[in-house]
């Protein structure tokens, strides 16, 4: 069973949360979720907390609330402060716009990429910088990793689309190799 289960979720005067049908239902300042509850689970709500417990002992338990509580946690967070993936542009030429809605990148392809946010995700576009920031921790994550997949940073000059702060590993190009 994870050590983390046996922590409190403290979740605040600002975010309500209830339990009805097999269902966690949570609201907070940015909006409100609902989570399906996984078998084996036990939830207890208090008036400024919540502790996620095993109902029944078995392998599924265990590994189930682990999950429940990472999820229920990663939901309260959401709801109140909100997620946030910085990507970054590097090359030259390559920018990206906003049009309404839609995020337009030119990655040196023939073709700009078009690409539209799923709702709940808001994209902004400073220079060289693209912030996706949400409630929804899994869904921010896969549209960052969706829009760096457009182009990958590659490892001889660090061009296209990275995390920010995130380490390219570079290769030496053919002027390193000596002939002798």
């Amino acid at each position: 069973m994870s050590r983390l289960v046996k922590k409190p979720i403290i979740f605040g005067k600002q975010v309500t949360v209830s339990q009805s049908a097999g269902r966690l239902n949570i609201k907070g300042p940015k909006g409100e979720r609902e989570l399906l509850i996984l078998p084996f689970v036990k939830i207890e709500i208090g008036p400024e907390s919540l502790m996620v417990s095993l109902e029944k002992e078995t392998r599924q338990g265990r590994a189930n609330v682990g999950t429940m509580w990472s999820l229920t946690r990663s939901a309260i967070i959401g709801l109140t402060e909100g997620f946030l993936r910085v990507l970054e542009i590097e090359g030259i030429g390559f920018r990206a716009a906003l049009e309404g809605k839609v995020l337009v990148l030119n990655l040196g392809f023939s073709n700009p990429i078009r690409f539209e946010a799923p709702a709940g995700v808001d994209v902004i576009v400073d220079k060289n910088t693209i912030k996706i920031s949400g409630t929804d921790k899994q869904q921010v994550g896969q549209v960052a990793a969706k829009i760096r997949s457009f182009k990958k940073p590659e490892p001889y000059k660090g061009k296209g689309i990275h995390y920010l702060g995130e380490v390219i590993r570079r290769k030496a190009g053919k002027k390193a190799s000596t002939t002798s």
